[in-house]
């Protein structure tokens, strides 16, 4: 079989071949023993990932990801670091050529984005008061500061770490950053107007 070939991890030649891109996108993965952990790629080539998790895989161990923007991708554990792993991609050359397009528009995209993220006009909603829901459960009452398409600002007693899982009303995101009053969100994916009005509009 030729693809038995692909299922080894990389060579340092071939991982040379293959360009890896600083990226922040999120996700969640697999395990064999089929537990989900949230995880955020660190840099991506069509070849192999780094993942910021605090549940790395044992090496060797299959890997099944569902990543935001990129798709299900799955790979085996090569390297264990302190904040996560590293894992080889499994993939044909179709796939890896996919990615390669994909990881290309991802990093012009954060190019262009601005620290503050600044992509989408940010409006204050008329129903300001609202619940952010962690990923282990707790819930807490906040105020929406500003929200545009791709992020919100909310004012909130709490601190939850950077890069942290949240839903905010039904929209899932991570904490990006902290500010004196709050933190600021940005949405796993970009919303539709519609979304943000039906939630935020005070019905």
């Amino acid at each position: 079989m030729i693809l038995a070939a692909s299922h080894t991890a990389p060579s340092r030649t071939e991982r040379r071949n293959f360009q890896r891109v600083p990226v922040k996108v999120y996700g969640r993965y697999m395990l064999e023993d089929r537990s989900e952990h949230p995880c955020q790629v660190i840099d991506m080539s069509p070849g192999d990932v780094s993942f910021l998790s605090n549940h790395p895989g044992q090496l060797g161990e299959k890997v099944i990801a569902y990543l935001d923007h990129i798709g299900r991708v799955e790979g085996v554990v090569t390297r264990r670091l302190e904040t996560g792993f590293a894992m080889t991609i499994l993939a044909s050359e179709r796939k890896r050529d996919k990615l390669a397009a994909q990881l290309t528009w991802l990093a012009n995209r954060h190019e262009l984005d601005l620290p503050e993220d600044r992509r989408h006009e940010r409006v204050s909603p008329r129903n300001p008061m609202t619940v952010l829901h962690m990923g282990d459960g707790r819930q807490y009452k906040c105020r929406i500061i500003d929200l545009s398409l791709s992020g919100a600002a909310i004012e909130l007693d709490v601190k939850p770490a950077l890069g942290v899982e949240v839903t905010l009303g039904n929209m899932r995101g991570r904490v990006v950053r902290h500010f004196d009053d709050g933190i600021a969100i940005e949405f796993a994916m970009v919303q539709r107007e519609e979304t943000l009005a039906a939630h935020f509009s005070g019905h």
